[in-house]
């Protein structure tokens, strides 16, 4: 059964070490200085490590010197192979003090999540797997929803920082791995829920129905969901701003498909979602607003 876990006051805030300040992991950063937590921070860019110390935090030189004496290490990069040079080329794991806890926050394939937390623990600290929903937006808001998994005890002892970082934390299993299997399932249904609502729109532009009138019926129908509320009006703007990147989901519906393969799942809707995805970064957009997915459609339906 899963529990969603109670906010409490962080009580005594300990020591954080944060590797990752980019566009979620600063806020997130931020809004542990906010609960009172004292946090050293690193990222490959300055001028991160200039905002951190803006809001109270302590830039750190390197990944080792983040970790030093920490109670918490939390990772916030990219993938698991940056949290694995992280934890162990870079020697963040060996900084962290003994009985400390890796929190790893970024979305990754469930069975790397479990060859990392075996590493750590092996070392003698522990591992909570944590990934996270609710984009930037929830990561300025401190209203993230966060999958943890591990022990209940060592989830527990972390509780006061998810609770900073997110209005919503459930525990969803004892073993490490699992965080991200429901984090993957997650993506999946993200990522086909955008793809279908950049294909249905591409259909109404297709035969000119107005994108406004369309978007109002199917907000108000069956047929809508949160995506096509949040991203269908940003698909119709020709540069709308960014708030998640198509490569990010490049990289989650890659992570989705690879979780199938591992277990032997199909998964023919994400395949589909990822290739228009891949589509679409390869016509140079991978930066561009997730929503715009449907620049692949348009240029395959002979709309630009």
């Amino acid at each position: 059964m899963l529990d969603v876990v109670d906010k409490q006051s962080p009580g005594t805030a300990g020591t954080i070490g944060f590797v990752g300040l980019g566009a979620m992991g600063l806020p997130m950063a931020r809004n542990l200085l906010a609960r009172g937590f004292a946090v050293r921070g690193y990222d490959l860019r300055a001028a991160a490590g200039e905002s951190l110390a803006e809001a109270g935090g302590h830039p750190a030189s390197s990944v080792a010197d983040a970790a030093a004496g920490a109670d918490t290490l939390i990772l916030m990069v990219v993938n698991a192979a940056q949290a694995d040079a992280a934890l162990f080329a870079q020697g963040g794991l060996d900084a962290l003090r003994s009985g400390g806890t890796v929190v790893l926050m970024s979305t990754c394939p469930p069975t790397a999540v479990e060859r990392l937390a075996e590493r750590v623990e092996a070392a003698g600290r522990r591992f909570v797997d944590a990934p996270v929903s609710g984009g930037m937006v929830g990561a300025v808001a401190g209203s993230l929803t966060i999958m943890a998994a591990g022990p209940a005890a060592t989830v527990a002892s972390v509780r006061p920082a998810l609770d900073a970082l997110g209005s919503k934390v459930v525990h969803v299993g004892e073993r490490p791995g699992q965080g991200a299997m429901v984090k993957t399932v997650n993506q999946l249904l993200c990522g086909v829920h955008i793809a279908v609502a950049a294909e249905a729109l591409s259909l109404a532009g297709k035969v000119g129905i107005d994108a406004g009138v369309m978007l109002d019926i199917l907000g108000g129908s069956a047929a809508s969901s949160w995506m096509l509320r949040d991203r269908g009006p940003r698909m119709v703007q020709a540069e709308p701003s960014v708030t998640s990147a198509v490569d990010i989901f490049v990289k989650d519906l890659g992570i989705v498909l690879e979780a199938g393969r591992d277990i032997k799942a199909a998964l023919p809707l994400a395949a589909v979602a990822h290739q228009m995805f891949l589509a679409t970064s390869g016509r140079g957009d991978g930066a561009a607003d997730d929503s715009q997915v449907i620049r692949a459609y348009k240029a395959l339906n002979g709309q630009g």
